[in-house]
């Protein structure tokens, strides 16, 4: 059985529509069109472990490896270039985490380049034998895995814009309907995978939160993402740039406590601006929607009321305003 979508009837096409009448704009700072989400740190119970699923499962290649402050930590990246997507961050004894039991991070999302990447994906993790959670977003498809400390990772592809809608309210159409996996698989071919590909970057995350109002002030209203889908009950989406969400925000967990240093959990995920001016601009946005921004390393950061930290960097070898 298929979930509802945010369909109207009045859909039209994404590409007949300007992009500033798609999603609805923050009041104040709105994050620049180039924004994207960078990388993504999370606390482990065990490394190795959690290496074993990372890089035979999912794909990444580890790329260093360092002490840390709870224990050591490896950095992660795609099989072609060095550029760091993931971090894991070990502290022994740490709690694996249920589903919906803790505010907090739901799940990191791998961005494949195309739609034979994720066939590819699926027919490994097939012969692997591993559960494997699927669904049609309409705009993407995307596949679920979990990971050994309870932690959810989504892998997917994009489709082109070309092919989203928008409703009658502005917002982008989402769903969650039934993958086509045979249809992925056949695009994918007799081609082995061999690990992330070249071009896979983190495309979103999304989050456990205990009020969608809340959320909204300091990702929208403080942080500046535009809203991108806000009527699917207890979910809400948002983007710069017109893409359908780099943040997904629910309350499907309202009620459990927030992650604890006890806990398997996020650490922080970075959101890369394209200058120092955006960032300080974030910065400055958030402080008026009650938010702490601190300065940390290259940019700020800043955490929500569910401890979740962002932080917000300029993007590399730009020029600083």
């Amino acid at each position: 059985m298929s979930s509802p979508t945010n369909r109207t009837g009045a859909d039209v096409p994404y590409s007949a529509i300007s992009a500033d009448r798609v999603g609805a704009r923050p009041s104040g700072f709105r994050l620049p069109a180039s924004t994207r989400v960078g990388g993504v740190a999370i606390q482990v119970g065990n490394l190795e472990r959690s290496l074993e699923f990372y890089e035979k499962v999912i794909g990444y290649r580890t790329l260093a490896r360092r002490d840390g402050a709870t224990g050591p930590v490896a950095l992660l990246g795609n099989q072609s270039d060095n550029r760091v997507l993931f971090e894991l961050h070990e502290k022994r004894g740490v709690r694996p985490v249920a589903p919906r039991s803790r505010l907090g991070l739901y799940h990191s999302a791998v961005l494949l380049p195309s739609r034979a990447d994720l066939g590819r994906f699926i027919t490994h993790t097939r012969g692997l034998g591993v559960h494997v959670g699927s669904s049609d977003h309409l705009v993407s498809e995307a596949t679920y895995l979990v990971d050994p400390d309870g932690l959810t990772v989504e892998v997917y592809r994009d489709r082109p814009r070309s092919e989203w809608a928008v409703n009658d309210r502005s917002e982008i159409v989402m769903g969650m309907l039934p993958l086509d996996v045979d249809g992925a698989q056949r695009e994918g071919g007799e081609t082995p995978w061999t690990g992330l590909p070249g071009g896979t970057t983190i495309g979103h995350v999304h989050f456990y939160v205990g009020d969608l109002g809340a959320a909204s002030t300091f990702y929208v209203d403080g942080l500046g993402f535009d809203r991108m889908a806000w009527t699917i009950p207890g979910v809400l989406f948002i983007s710069a740039g017109g893409y359908h969400h780099h943040v997904g925000l629910n309350v499907w967990a309202a009620g459990s406590p927030v992650a604890s240093d006890e806990d398997a959990r996020l650490l922080s995920w970075d959101l890369v601006v394209p200058d120092n001016a955006a960032a300080g601009a974030a910065a400055e946005s958030l402080a008026k929607q009650g938010a702490k921004p601190r300065q940390q390393g290259e940019g700020i950061a800043a955490t929500d009321a569910w401890g979740l930290t962002v932080r917000v960097l300029q993007e590399p070898n730009s020029e600083r305003a």
